[in-house]
């Protein structure tokens, strides 16, 4: 029998989806080629893909995710929306070989320390040579929260998984480092998040 699988839905994705926007058309001038890590729920792929033609956007997760995006993908049915791959920053080698630019959004948080690390190193193995890595969602600088309300979100976080948290931006900038990333932008970002973009050099 099959199972019917509901299409998945965040407000999250509803909420940032636009300002989000805004800073990828920045940073993806002359970019062909994205993957997504971490899709989730498959509305970003869907949303970004239809405002950016020019860029074939590789949606990707965990297998119990990749359903509920084929759902959002099939209802899009947009050329430059593959179908999604499935994808752990755990398992090496990643199914994508080389690409020109990384997205992933609200993940850092969810993961564990040293999954964040493969994400990172993942990245640097796979971002072609100026190719751009952007990370979305809630980060701490020095140690501190940028709002009460990501404080309770951290704490939160930990009471659920113990191995989850608010990462710290200069941890993040050490590994990108190493992974052969060099920051290009911090933006701003609505609800006190931000999206950090890295290069990769050549």
């Amino acid at each position: 029998m099959t199972r019917l699988v509901n299409k998945p839905f965040s407000q999250a994705c509803e909420n940032n989806k636009a300002p989000i926007l805004a800073v990828l058309e920045q940073h993806l001038v002359g970019i062909s080629a994205l993957l997504e890590i971490g899709s989730g729920t498959g509305q970003h792929a869907a949303f970004f893909a239809a405002r950016m033609p020019h860029l074939v956007w590789q949606a990707s997760d965990r297998s119990h995710h990749l359903a509920g995006i084929r759902i959002w993908q099939q209802e899009a049915a947009l050329p430059n929306l593959p179908p999604p791959l499935e994808l752990d920053v755990n398992d090496w080698p990643w199914p994508v070989d080389k690409t020109g630019a990384v997205f992933s959004a609200n993940t850092a948080h969810i993961m564990s320390w040293p999954e964040v690390e493969r994400l990172i190193a993942g990245v640097g193995r796979v971002l072609l040579p100026e190719g751009r890595f952007l990370l979305y969602g809630p980060f701490r600088y020095d140690g501190r929260h940028t709002s009460d309300s990501n404080a309770c979100f951290d704490q939160m976080l930990h009471e659920r998984d113990p191995d989850s948290g608010v990462r710290d931006v200069e941890s993040l900038m050490l590994h990108a480092d190493r992974a052969g990333l060099e920051i290009l932008a911090d933006h701003p970002m609505p609800a006190n998040n931000r999206t950090l973009v890295w290069r990769r050099r050549p």
